[in-house]
């Protein structure tokens, strides 16, 4: 996922789903008094809004790796401070109230560095708040893998699994973080999203996330190609209902470390 190939539109087509996670994560941070608050992954911003929303006193700021979604942030909310950066080289020269990453380190390795080096950029008191999807083994992501090691685009897609990092159990990350925490709170949930569209939606949504790495190192043939096979096997899969909706279950690992 080294280029920048990620695409807001494509992302916001599901932004009510995609948003109810972080109003969720965020509900759970127990500090209402945040001055210097923090969105890592911020994407479009459409999770920034609700952070601002939670903390209306705080000077709210974002960042991203991806130019695209910063640049829709800064139309979204022109007032924030945002940045096109990497979290692994990110270097605060403040100590933050809130950091939330929601959605994001599903993609960043190396959790068990990362994630205490984000409690020591916290003011006492301070939260990390993180979700993560934690769908590798629902079906329609099974068939991505299958599919990749099962056509004449087997060879490019031969890496793609280790670009989505695995993750942890709940106990792991309870671990890892309650060193360096006074209080940590985890919890998994899975929300039903309900897609009027069909099993074509189930496909829509994952065109703006997890397909991603599968796409990008294919020509316009191959993804073509990719897609349709895909979308047969998710109409297989995933029948409509009486309606012609399609309930998609996803998964999603929450934590909330507060120091």
């Amino acid at each position: 996922m080294a280029q920048d190939k990620w695409s807001s539109r494509q992302y916001l087509m599901f932004e009510n789903e995609r948003t109810r996670p972080v109003r969720d994560l965020l509900s759970a941070v127990p500090s209402d008094d945040a001055r210097e608050v923090i969105d890592l992954g911020c994407g479009p911003g459409n999770s920034t809004e609700v952070l601002a929303r939670r903390f209306p006193s705080a000077k709210v700021s974002g960042l991203d790796s991806s130019a695209d979604m910063i640049a829709a942030a800064r139309k979204r909310m022109p007032d924030v401070q945002f940045e096109v950066a990497d979290i692994h080289t990110w270097q605060p020269d403040v100590a933050y109230d809130v950091i939330l990453a929601n959605a994001v380190f599903q993609w960043v390795p190396g959790h068990e560095t990362v994630f205490p080096a984000l409690v020591s950029r916290l003011a006492e008191g301070g939260s990390l708040a993180i979700q993560m999807p934690d769908t590798m083994d629902e079906r329609p992501h099974r068939m991505m893998r299958e599919l990749a090691e099962d056509g004449p685009w087997a060879d490019k897609l031969k890496d793609v699994s280790q670009a989505r990092t695995a993750l942890r159990s709940a106990e792991w990350y309870y671990e890892l973080l309650q060193k360096h925490c006074g209080a940590v709170n985890i919890w998994r949930t899975t929300y039903y999203h309900v897609l009027k569209d069909g099993p074509d939606a189930i496909v829509e949504w994952f065109k703006g996330s997890a397909l991603r790495p599968f796409l990008d190192p294919l020509d316009e043939e191959g993804k073509r190609s990719y897609l349709e096979r895909y979308t047969d096997l998710v109409r297989q899969t995933h029948p409509p209902l009486a309606d012609g909706s399609v309930l998609l279950p996803f998964p999603r690992l929450f934590m909330v470390a507060t120091r």
